[in-house]
């Protein structure tokens, strides 16, 4: 119970959760509690849109979340990814309507989840298997992976054209797979 007597909400994940394990009162409870966040959070996106439009748009959000909620990792927060279908949802009906729109991803989430820590142990059992490469694949995916830097400057440094960054980078993460097979 809260202070003011009523019992507290139950988490949006913790009944999705129960919902994909078959409680159907644990789904019907969690679209009764997103359908009003979603429906102002759809409203609040599209300004001088009628009521019957956002209503459209947020029936189809639902569905959406409906059909595809098997694929949402339970390891993970709910909500960043209902609000990242009501975006989508949102710009193709306003693509529909052939009117362009930017939607930035921060104005969906109340919190987006922090990035998590970099594991010391993996990331060391990477550069391991990157030292067995070959010297131009190990240089390429330390740029890339291990130091972080973008594809141009990585591209710069070991005088690749973006097409051939490409190829050599899918053919540097072949030989990375197969090492990894061989250690597994």
């Amino acid at each position: 119970m809260t202070k003011s007597g009523a019992k507290p909400e139950p988490d949006w994940s913790d009944l999705m959760r129960a919902a994909i394990a078959g409680d159907q009162a644990a789904y019907r409870q969690l679209l009764i509690a997103m359908t009003p966040v979603l429906r102002g959070l759809i409203r609040a996106r599209a300004p001088g849109m009628d009521a019957s439009w956002c209503e459209d748009v947020l029936q189809e959000t639902l569905l959406a979340i409906h059909l595809k909620r098997a694929t949402w990792d339970s390891g993970l927060p709910l909500r960043p990814w209902i609000y990242a279908i009501a975006r989508h949802k949102l710009v193709d009906a306003f693509r529909r309507r052939g009117r362009s729109v930017h939607l930035p991803v921060e104005d969906f989430a109340e919190t987006l989840p922090a990035a998590p820590e970099p594991d010391r142990l993996e990331k060391r059992d990477a550069e391991t298997l990157i030292d067995r490469l070959p010297e131009r694949d190990a240089a390429l995916l330390r740029c890339l992976a291990l130091e972080e830097r973008g594809k141009a400057e990585c591209g710069a440094r070991l005088e690749l054209t973006p097409g051939a960054l490409r190829v050599a980078l899918h053919r540097a993460l072949q030989r990375l797979a197969r090492l990894r097979q061989e250690v597994e």
